[in-house]
């Protein structure tokens, strides 16, 4: 629903519930009583006095006697008394014959009843009027949410996402809502800070690499000088000679400890990433897993409702971690269970690959570890050494197994 139809409908129906109510409030009017009926109904009563089966009853009247006595009504809800006449502006008139007073007769008035219907038609009115424009504006808000605030929210999350750093889960592009063209760009984004990520982190590794090899290579040559100056330290017949061997010596040593510091933090270097955790409802992690499972493998599943200790961000990244390993080495069906086990919430993310190891499941979380069946399938690694280190750090904790496929169960800790 676009946005000029809808303002036509809700202007539409507007109009509408004026017209109509306008139209009530000039038909109700003035109705002036008619003189002539008044005039034949009175005739007939004078003429059959006493005798109300012969009463005229075109009209709606009360008949009082002298003593102002109601002793004839031909309606409901008619003035009972003179006093009541006046206050509802009925018609009073004298009841005689042949000069002889019979009483009075008291015409109604139904202007009361006519604004009375009146109001109660523009109630209406008004109250289907306002149910069509609300139904308009509920449809338009659901079309607005679906088509723009959802789809903002997504946008939202796959930023911050990308903040977070990870590249990896592609944002699905729907060109029907506003957004369409605008995801579009923002995935092509993802897709070329992905490869820019990637030749980075190779011209760092390469880097890291050529560091690693210079250290190695002067090593051997400061071997060299150290054994010769350790030889030349205990030929040498000067003590001047021989502190100049021991200078060496020490120099030598001092070289190696700085190439070994070179070398391990070229090989071992890597960015401390913060994490900043506060207790949070576990309604929360449904929506991250389901944002990590963007091929949709896992099924119905269910999270106890608890409040919990974690960072929504990492927590995220753990999540993506878990399912991309799981996209990457399995590619099967996944399953998510949870549990509230002691003081933890425990999420286990279970697939139904070939598994890993027994001996080398220990060895997952360490840095740049990874299993014997991994061979020709990018990665550096790091998956499970981050989601162990983001759990860690929100006082969780990760534990693997890999029997009947690859289970990863993800303790998040309770708080009361």
């Amino acid at each position: 629903m676009k946005k000029t139809p809808f303002l036509f409908l809700v202007i539409l129906t507007f109009l509408i519930e004026i017209g109509i109510c306008f139209c009530i409030v000039n038909s109700i009017g003035e109705k002036k009583q008619d003189n002539v009926a008044i005039n034949e109904c009175m005739k007939s009563i004078c003429d059959s006095f006493g005798n109300e089966e012969n009463y005229a009853g075109s009209l709606f009247y009360t008949v009082l006697d002298t003593n102002g006595n109601v002793i004839f009504q031909n309606g409901t809800g008619l003035s009972t008394s003179v006093n009541e006449a006046i206050r509802n502006n009925d018609t009073i008139l004298p009841l005689e014959k042949d000069g002889t007073e019979l009483g009075t007769i008291i015409f109604n008035n139904d202007s009361n009843s006519r604004i009375a219907a009146a109001k109660r038609n523009i109630m209406i009115v008004l109250i289907a009027c306002s149910a069509v424009q609300l139904v308009l504006i509920l449809v338009y808000f659901l079309h607005l949410k679906r088509n723009v605030l959802d789809p903002f929210d997504g946008l939202n999350d796959f930023a911050v996402r990308i903040a977070g750093g990870n590249l990896d889960i592609p944002l699905t592009a729907d060109k029907k809502h506003v957004f369409g063209s605008f995801t579009e760009a923002f995935d092509l984004m993802r897709s070329e800070l992905k490869k820019a990520k990637a030749a980075e982190k190779k011209a760092n590794d390469d880097k890291k690499e050529m560091i690693a090899k210079l250290s190695h290579d002067i090593k051997t040559p400061v071997a060299s000088i150290k054994s010769s100056s350790e030889i030349g330290y205990e030929l040498a017949k000067e003590d001047k000679i021989r502190e100049y061997f021991r200078i060496i010596n020490e120099k030598s040593d001092q070289i190696k400890s700085l190439t070994d510091n070179l070398f391990n933090n070229a090989v071992n270097d890597i960015t401390e990433l913060a994490v900043s955790a506060s207790p949070m409802s576990s309604r929360i992690i449904k929506d991250l897993i389901r944002n990590a499972d963007h091929r949709h493998k896992a099924g119905e599943f269910d999270i106890p409702e608890c409040s919990v200790f974690f960072d929504r961000l990492r927590l995220q990244q753990t999540f993506d971690n878990l399912f991309m390993n799981s996209y990457k080495y399995a590619d099967t069906d996944i399953d998510v269970r949870s549990v509230i086990s002691g003081e933890y919430l425990v999420i286990g993310i279970s697939d139904h690959g070939p598994g890993v190891e027994p001996e080398e499941l220990p060895l997952l979380k360490e840095k740049y570890k990874r299993g014997s069946n991994t061979s020709g399938k990018e990665g550096a690694g790091l998956g499970l050494f981050l989601a162990d280190y983001f759990l860690t750090e929100m006082d969780g904790k990760l534990e693997l197994a890999g029997e009947n496929g690859f289970t990863a169960k993800v303790f998040l800790r309770i708080v009361n």
